[in-house]
């Protein structure tokens, strides 16, 4: 194919116009094959192939062409120009006078509808108020969607409305190459720079921006919006001058933002008082109003952003739904945040709340230690978004889960790496994470060092498939069990534990049934009734139950456990003869379907007659223990740690029957046998111990008793440590029996430092803290304080109400023997009160 060109210009091919690409786009491609020969005559032009006309200066880089086949060029006549193959025409400009002050280069944002007057606002206004002797650079810092350039937005038209700026750039700097073409349009105008060379404009502009002797001051204002990298600002800073201001908006809180006369301020959410505020003005704007406390509520699920806040907004007058229906959709988890959003974005919004940190999770990702801190993020977004422990997200399930999940490189090429997530990287990757405002990573809050924005968490789990929300979930699940002490020293980890298990069963809780219940559940319950909140194990186990029984069915073996634990703490919180019923029942459900000698089946043989003595049935229980002793026997054998087990039980129950010798006698035996099976130092046979000096003492040898328990004591503090449970509890005894042998002033001694301890190990509303809390106070009345017993037990029995319920046996108890007390100081004072006659040292 050939073109002849009579006219000024002709060409035959593709043309394309260039711009320069954002942040999302690609680098626009052009190709042109076979298009013949190129003719030109008499001052005309002809290209064959690809011709442009570049309308801007710089834009031959920004386009990517690929020629072939384009034929010959053939130029007759004079002035005649022909071009076989890719030809860019740059018009050039004229300079332009530089600009009068005051002037504006690029465009302000326009203010969003009802915009609040937020603390930030009144803080970046007195920094510009202040002038010489305030910080020069400022950088609005937060993660997306808070509202940063909007406050920028307003920074700047107060400065302008103000007269307190003479020159204002605004300069959208998502890019290094952004950042350099808006100082090059700022040296264009505002100096008159040649536009033929823009990078020497921008170097020209920037220059300028510093003070000159003898020259007339300007005062400027440069704003550096959605900075992405703060690499890209490198060589592109402002010079700190008295007379000028930087403003920067970023996602990021690098260090290298700040210094040389910058601070970092960081934005966070709308408080609830704006947020509320803020939905009640766009909503009326639209004609609209809505009851203010379902708008609280609105502003709470939101959790106050304000770019999802103007969204609902948005939604709810475009669909005229009601605030509470809204609400619904949100909390129905069918919906995702794109099913919530508006088919037309609020105030020039580009993107929505789903999208808006997709971006943010991009470049996390590719901060060392690269692949990272997606999968992190994802493991985030299923626990507590008020605080994470940090040892849940670096636990060994966790680097497994990161490892298998670490991302490829972003050059498509590197394969990923294999191996196994070190500790440090799981929580380098947390600082990615913090360092894009995903996350908020604090490490000297160690039980809470994570928090997180509940939409963020949501926007991260609308991108996983069913398979990995299911896989994702139950690795959370494995982490919390994995970070779980065996022993609760630390109650505040504890409840930060049960929080995000609390959390996780909220998003997941079907996913936790399947293909069984996750044994977190489990654990989170048994921590409420091993701190001493009985009532609310007994109500977590009800719920379990439930739900077992709905995902899983009746007779499931998690349905049974969930059944079993939800009777035991129906026994701990005071109900006895309720908790010994419920395992009758169960025991009849697990012999229908697991067969007689099932090993739950004896376990559940075991509690069964455990409650009935609890209940007041010593006799029933010795019987009952002594039956299930023989199946143990025979279905486990003699040295199973299930019959020594129910051999120690049986001992006790015998004891509480009131055969004191025969259970001294028992436990000798089992001693014996324990200590031949598992050992001196195993810490069952130290509670063998301490149970058989106790019956020993019932059955009259206090002497033999004491001395045992005193050679006990150093045992347990050798074998299992000073601050351990059990060792806790044998100085208990120990100071118990001093007090029974009539040093009621040393039993008394001893128990106030085991308090402390108590209250340091196992925290202050633990059963233990509480019981020793009783006896302190029974052995301080004893000693002759009786005063002092009484306003002890006061305040013990506000706490048992408080933790273990006003109907509690404990607290009962606990209440009869301060009515002791209180009587014995008004016989002292000389009244004729009767006292109870049902004093006790209270729980022993």
């Amino acid at each position: 194919m050939s073109t002849t060109a009579d006219r000024p210009d002709d060409h035959t091919g593709s043309t394309a116009h260039r711009y320069a690409p954002g942040p999302d786009r690609t680098v626009p491609e052009v190709s042109a094959a076979d298009t013949g020969n190129a003719h030109a005559v008499d001052g005309g032009t002809a290209v064959t192939g690809h011709r442009e006309p570049a309308a801007g200066l710089g834009a031959a880089a920004m386009v990517s062409v690929q020629v072939r086949g384009t034929g010959d060029a053939i130029a007759n006549g004079p002035h005649a120009v022909a071009v076989s193959g890719n030809l860019t025409v740059v018009e050039r400009r004229a300079r332009q006078e530089p600009a009068s002050w005051p002037h504006q280069v690029g465009v302000i944002p326009a203010r969003a509808n009802c915009f609040q007057d937020r603390a930030e606002v009144a803080r970046l206004r007195q920094a510009l108020a202040e002038g010489g002797t305030a910080v020069v650079g400022q950088v609005l810092a937060g993660m997306g969607g808070v509202g940063k350039t909007q406050l920028a937005a307003d920074y700047a038209r107060h400065a302008q409305e103000t007269g307190t700026v003479d020159v204002l750039v605004w300069i959208t700097a998502a890019s290094s190459t952004a950042a350099a073409s808006g100082y090059g349009q700022a040296g264009i105008e505002v100096l008159g720079a040649d536009p033929a060379d823009p990078h020497a404009a921008a170097r020209q502009f920037l220059a300028w921006l510093e003070p000159k002797a003898g020259a007339k001051p300007c005062r400027w204002l440069v704003v550096l919006d959605d900075v992405a990298d703060p690499a890209d600002l490198a060589g592109w800073w402002p010079p700190p001058t008295p007379y000028g201001r930087t403003l920067v908006t970023t996602r990021r809180r690098d260090a290298a933002l700040t210094g040389n006369g910058r601070r970092l301020v960081e934005v966070g959410l709308f408080s609830r008082a704006e947020a509320v505020a803020y939905l009640t003005g766009v909503l009326a704007s639209h004609g609209r109003v809505e009851p203010a406390d379902q708008l609280a509520a609105l502003a709470d699920d939101l959790g106050c952003l304000p770019l999802a806040l103007s969204q609902a907004a948005a939604y709810l007058a475009d669909a005229h739904l009601a605030c509470a229906d809204y609400r619904d959709l949100l909390a129905d988890r069918a919906t995702t945040l794109a099913d919530a959003a508006p088919d037309a974005l609020p105030d020039d919004q580009g993107i929505t709340v789903a999208a808006a940190w997709s971006l943010s999770i991009d470049r996390a990702d590719a901060l060392r230690p690269a692949g990272l801190a997606r999968p992190m993020l994802h493991l985030a977004s299923f626990l507590d978004a008020n605080g994470i422990p940090e040892t849940v997200l670096t636990s060994e399930p966790a680097r497994a889960y990161l490892t298998a999940h670490r991302n490829p490189a972003a050059d498509g090429h590197t394969p990923p790496d294999s191996s196994p997530v070190p500790d440090r990287d799981a929580a380098r990757a947390l600082r990615a994470l913090h360092q894009l405002h995903l996350i908020d990573h604090t490490p000297g809050t160690p039980h809470q060092s994570v928090r997180i924005h509940h939409l963020v968490q949501r926007a991260a789990r609308d991108t996983l498939t069913p398979h990995q929300h299911e896989r994702t979930a139950r690795t959370a699940a494995t982490a919390l069990l994995a970070a779980w002490p065996s022993i609760e020293r630390d109650t505040a980890l504890a409840q930060a534990l049960r929080a995000n298990t609390a959390a996780l069963s909220t998003c997941a809780d079907d996913v936790l049934h399947r293909p069984h219940a996750h044994a977190v559940l489990y654990r989170a319950g048994r921590s409420l009734g091993e701190t001493g909140q009985v009532t609310a194990a007994r109500s977590h186990f009800q719920h379990l139950t439930d739900t077992a029984r709905h995902h899983l069915g009746p007779d499931h073996p998690d349905t049974f456990a969930a059944r079993h634990e939800l009777a035991e703490w129906r026994g701990e919180a005071g109900d006895a003869a309720g908790a010994a019923a419920a395992f009758a029942d169960l025991l009849d459900d697990r012999v229908r379907v697991q067969g007689a000698d099932h090993p739950d089946i004896l376990i559940t043989r075991h509690e069964l007659a455990r409650w009935r003595g609890e209940a007041g049935d010593a006799a029933g229980a010795a019987a009952a223990f002594a039956d299930l002793l023989d199946d143990r026997v025979r279905v486990q054998g003699a040295d199973h740690p299930s019959t020594f087990i129910t051999r120690y039980n049986l001992a006790q129950s015998r004891g509480r029957a009131g055969d004191a010798a025969g259970a001294a006698a028992a436990l000798a035996d089992l001693l014996d046998d324990r200590v031949r099976v598992l050992g001196a130092d195993h810490p069952r046979t130290l509670t063998t111990r301490r149970e058989l000096a106790y019956w020993r003492r019932e059955a009259g040898d206090a002497a033999g008793a004491a001395a045992a328990l005193a050679d006990l004591l150093d045992d347990h503090v050798r074998v299992l440590g000073a601050d351990h449970p059990y060792t806790l509890a044998a100085r208990h005894e120990l100071a118990y029996w001093r007090g029974e042998a009539g040093d009621t002033a040393g039993a008394a001694a001893a128990l106030t430092d085991l308090l402390d301890d108590h209250v340091r190990v196992l925290g202050a509303d633990h059963p233990y803290t509480l019981a020793a809390r009783h006896q302190l106070a029974y052995w301080r009345g004893e000693a002759g304080d009786a005063a002092g017993a009484a306003a002890a037990l006061t305040d013990l029995l506000d706490d048992h109400v408080r933790v273990l319920g006003a109907d509690h046996p404990h607290t009962l108890t606990t209440r009869r023997n301060l009515a002791y007390w209180r009587n014995r100081v008004s016989h002292e004072l000389g009244r004729e009160d009767h006292a109870p006659s049902d004093i006790s040292s209270g729980e022993h």
